[in-house]
C-alpha cells in the first residue's frame, strides 16, 4: 500500500485551468482518469487525510504511485479527452458500464453493392445503417417479415446470394415475392439500393408520406379498374400499419428523445435508456456498473451519456443524438455536456429533467425498468461486487497471502497424445476476466506427454519476459502515455494475443507481460506446482504467490506442502478459482485444436506437386473442407480461380490415392476427437470443461 504523500505534487505546481488527470500505479498502468474545471482544488482533494475519503477513493490513491495532468482550453475539451483516455486505458477504478445483455439491432448494409437487411449485435460497422436496439431478435424478424412485402430487400447471407447467382435460381423468398431477387438480375443494383433506402426511411420514422403515396396509388388503380394492383397496394398498406403498431405510441407530439434513468445503491448502479423516435419507443437498452469511484447520480448520468454517444460520428447521419435527452439529474456543470452533444448532432440538443406531462410519466416507467434491472443483477453470482470481494478475501485467508490478489494469472497445458503442445495464460482482475491480456504459448523443442516440463518452460518464459521489461524500463518507470501496443489493442475482447518472440512495440511501450500477478494459479497438482516454483526460484521471483488447483477433488496445492488446502464446496473462493482454471483450460483447448486442424489440412495438400500456398488456400476456401475437396471432380476443381486442368488432374489424382487418416482418440476418455482429420473439431463449450489427454 502506497503513501499518497510520497507522490503528492508540490504546492502551487498544479494549475487552476480545466484539464484531465491520470493516476498510475507502481507498474505504470493508468488506474484512474478524471477531469476538472479547475485542476488544483480537484487534485488537492485526493491528498487529504485517508479517513476523510470515500473507501473506494482511499483504495485508489493508496494503489496509485504517481499522478499527472494535461491542461485544456475548455471544459468541453476536457470532457472529450476524458472519454478518449477512458476508452484507451480502460482504468480499473473508473465507472465501467456493462450491458446487462447483448442487444440485437436491425442493420442495413448500405456499404455493399446489394444492401442486405439483417439482425446484428456488437460494435457498429462503418457504412451500415442501424435501427434499435430491440429487446428481442424475434421482434426484429417479425417487423422485417411484414416490411419485406413492401420493400423486398435481400435478407440472405453472402454465401446463399452467391450460390443463387451461380445456379441462376433465386431462393424461396424470391419466388414468394419477399425478395426482389437481385442475385438473378430481376432488379438492377440501383433500383435495389433505392428499395433499401426507402426501407431505411420508413424505419427512421418517415412513414406518413409513404403511406399517403401508397393510398393515392391505390385509389388511382381502382379508378383505372386495375383492381388486382389496388388490392396488392391495400395489402401493402395493411402490412405497413401492422408493423407500425408493434411500437407503441408513447408521446403524442412525435418527439425524438432518449430517456435515461438510474437506479443505484451503495455499491452498484443500473442505467436504462428508452429510445423514442417519432413518438414511439424504437429501442431499449440497459447497463450495469460497479461504483468503484465516489460518484453521485449526476456523475453516473454524465458517464452514461459519454458511453451512449461517445461513438457517434458523421456516419450516424444525425440519428445517434436526438433533439431531446431527458435525464433524472443534470451533470455538474451541464453546459459543457450540452455543448458536446450539440457538436455531435450538429444542432442544439435539449438536455433536461422532465417536470410534468407524458414525458415525466414515461420517465417513471424507465425508472421502474432500471430498478428491476438492478434487482435482477443482484441475483447474478458472478457479477456481484460483494460476492467477488468475498471470494478474493476467502482466497487471501485460505492461502495466507499478504494482500488481496487483485490480479490472478492461470496457466494450463494442452496437447493431443503428446503432439501440438500449447499453453494458455488467462488473467482475472478484481474477480473478472480481462480477455485483452490473455496470452497463448506454442511449446517447441520436445514432444510427449510431459506437462510438468511444459509448465516449467511456460512459467520461465512468462516471468523472463517480465524481468526483461523491468530491466529495460527501470524499476517501475512510468511508460509513455498511449495504448501499450497495436497487438494488444487489436486483441481487445478477442482473446487472440499470441505469445511471439518477446519483441516490443515500435514506440518502446511495455507489453502486458510487464505487470506481475499477485497470485499465480497452475492447472494441476503437486508436480505442476513444484515445476512452477522451480521456474520462479531460478529467476529470483519471490514476491508472487503460487498455488495449483487439481481437477479430481478440486484441491488447492501450495509449493512445498505435503497436504492440500481443502476449501468448502460452497466457498466463493473455490468457485472463483474453478472459473479461472476452466477459462484457462477452454482457451488452451481452443488454441490446440486450431493448430491441429491447420497442421492436418496443410499436410494433406503440401505434397501435391505444383500446388503453392495461394492455390491451396483458394481450394480450401472454395470447397470448405478436405472431405468435399476429395469428392470434387476435375471439372469442379477447374472452376476454382487459378486452377488449370493439368493442376486439377494432379490434385484429384493425389487426393484420391490417399486413405483418410484414422480417427484420433482421446486416451483419457475414449472420445473421438477428430474423424479422419477432414474438418476441425467443434469449439470447446465455455460452460463445461473438456477432458484433455493427461
Amino acid at each position: 500500500m502506497a503513501d499518497p504523500s510520497t507522490y503528492r505534487p508540490a504546492p502551487g505546481a498544479i494549475p487552476t485551468s480545466p484539464g484531465v488527470y491520470k493516476f498510475r500505479d507502481a507498474h505504470g498502468r493508468v488506474i484512474y482518469v478524471g477531469k476538472a474545471k479547475s485542476l488544483r482544488p480537484r487534485l488537492s482533494s485526493y491528498f487529504q487525510d485517508l479517513a476523510g475519503l470515500h473507501p473506494r477513493t482511499a483504495t485508489m490513491v493508496t494503489t496509485a504511485a504517481s499522478v499527472e495532468w494535461t491542461v485544456v482550453a475548455t471544459e468541453v475539451e476536457a470532457l472529450q479527452l476524458e472519454y478518449s483516455w477512458i476508452k484507451e486505458f480502460d482504468p480499473r477504478f473508473n465507472v465501467k458500464y456493462r450491458d446487462d445483455k447483448s442487444y440485437p439491432e436491425l442493420a442495413v448494409t448500405l456499404n455493399e453493392e446489394f444492401p442486405r437487411v439483417q439482425v446484428m449485435r456488437g460494435a457498429h460497422r462503418k457504412g451500415v445503417r442501424y435501427f434499435g436496439p430491440y429487446g428481442h431478435a424475434w421482434a426484429i424478424r417479425e417487423t422485417v417479415d411484414l416490411l419485406l412485402r413492401v420493400f423486398p430487400v435481400r435478407t440472405c447471407s453472402n454465401g446463399v446470394f452467391k450460390r443463387a447467382a451461380q445456379v441462376g435460381r433465386p431462393c424461396l423468398l424470391g419466388y414468394i415475392g419477399k425478395c426482389a431477387a437481385p442475385c438473378v438480375g430481376r432488379i438492377t443494383p440501383e433500383d435495389h439500393r433505392a428499395l433499401a433506402e426507402d426501407f431505411c426511411d420508413f424505419m427512421a420514422g418517415r412513414t406518413g408520406n409513404y403511406l399517403r403515396r401508397l393510398e393515392t396509388e391505390m385509389q388511382e388503380a381502382a379508378a383505372d379498374l386495375e383492381y388486382e394492383k389496388a388490392a396488392r397496394l391495400r395489402d401493402d398498406i395493411g402490412a405497413l400499419k401492422r408493423a407500425m403498431e408493434k411500437n407503441a405510441i408513447v408521446l403524442a407530439d412525435a418527439t425524438d428523445a432518449d430517456l435515461l434513468a438510474v437506479a443505484e445503491d451503495e455499491l452498484e448502479a443500473a442505467v436504462q435508456i428508452f429510445h423514442v423516435r417519432g413518438g414511439r419507443v424504437r429501442g431499449q437498452r440497459g447497463w450495469i456498473t460497479d461504483k468503484v469511484e465516489d460518484v453521485d447520480t449526476a456523475g453516473l448520468v454524465e458517464h452514461a451519456l459519454q458511453q451512449l454517444y461517445g461513438g457517434a460520428n458523421a456516419d450516424d447521419r444525425g440519428e445517434g443524438v436526438p433533439r431531446e435527452v431527458l435525464v433524472p439529474a443534470l451533470p455538474d456543470p451541464a453546459e459543457p455536456v450540452r455543448e458536446w452533444l450539440g457538436g455531435l448532432r450538429g444542432a442544439q440538443v435539449d438536455l433536461r429533467i422532465p417536470q410534468r406531462g407524458d414525458k415525466k410519466d414515461l420517465m417513471a416507467t424507465v425508472q421502474r425498468n432500471a430498478q428491476q434491472a438492478l434487482a435482477l443483477h443482484k441475483t447474478k453470482r458472478a457479477s456481484d461486487l460483494t460476492t467477488r470481494s468475498r471470494a478474493l478475501q476467502e482466497i487471501t485467508d485460505a492461502l495466507e497471502l499478504d494482500s488481496v490478489p487483485l490480479r490472478i494469472e492461470c496457466f494450463d497445458i494442452s496437447h493431443l497424445q503428446g503432439e501440438d503442445v500449447v499453453a494458455s495464460m488467462v488473467v482475472f482482475e478484481d474477480g473478472l476476466a480481462r480477455k485483452s491480456e490473455y496470452r497463448r504459448f506454442e511449446i517447441k523443442g520436445f514432444e510427449g506427454q510431459d506437462d510438468v516440463r511444459s509448465m516449467h518452460e511456460v512459467i520461465s518464459r512468462r516471468f523472463r519476459r517480465y524481468l526483461q521489461e523491468r530491466e529495460r524500463t527501470g524499476e517501475w518507470a512510468v511508460p509513455e502515455e498511449g495504448p501499450e501496443d497495436a497487438a494488444d489493442a487489436a486483441a481487445e475482447g478477442t482473446e487472440a494475443a499470441v505469445d511471439g518472440t518477446g519483441t516490443r512495440a515500435e514506440d518502446g511501450r511495455p507489453r502486458r507481460f510487464a505487470y506481475p500477478p499477485q497470485l499465480l494459479v497452475v492447472d494441476g497438482g503437486q508436480p505442476q506446482v513444484a515445476a512452477a516454483q522451480r521456474a520462479l526460484d531460478e529467476l529470483g521471483i519471490d514476491d508472487v504467490a503460487l498455488c495449483g488447483l487439481a481437477k479430481r477433488l478440486e484441491e488447492v496445492w501450495l509449493p512445498g506442502e505435503d497436504d492440500p488446502v481443502v476449501l468448502p464446496r460452497s466457498s466463493e473462493g473455490l468457485y472463483l478459482l474453478q472459473r479461472v482454471r476452466d477459462e484457462a483450460h477452454r482457451f488452451a483447448i481452443g488454441y490446440q485444436r486450431g493448430k491441429r486442424s491447420k497442421r492436418l489440412t496443410a499436410g494433406e495438400l503440401d505434397s501435391v506437386p505444383g500446388l503453392g500456398e495461394t492455390r491451396r488456400q483458394a481450394l480450401l476456401k472454395h470447397f470448405g473442407s478436405l472431405k468435399k475437396l476429395r469428392a470434387a471432380t476435375v471439372d469442379e476443381l477447374c472452376a476454382v480461380p487459378g486452377i488449370g486442368r493439368r493442376t486439377a488432374e494432379t490434385v484429384a489424382a493425389a487426393l484420391s490415392s490417399r486413405t483418410p487418416a484414422a480417427p484420433a482418440v482421446n486416451t483419457a476418455t475414449g472420445e473421438i476427437i477428430e474423424d479422419g482429420a477432414d474438418e476441425p473439431a467443434p469449439a470447446a463449450p465455455e460452460t463445461a470443461p473438456i477432458q484433455e489427454t493427461p
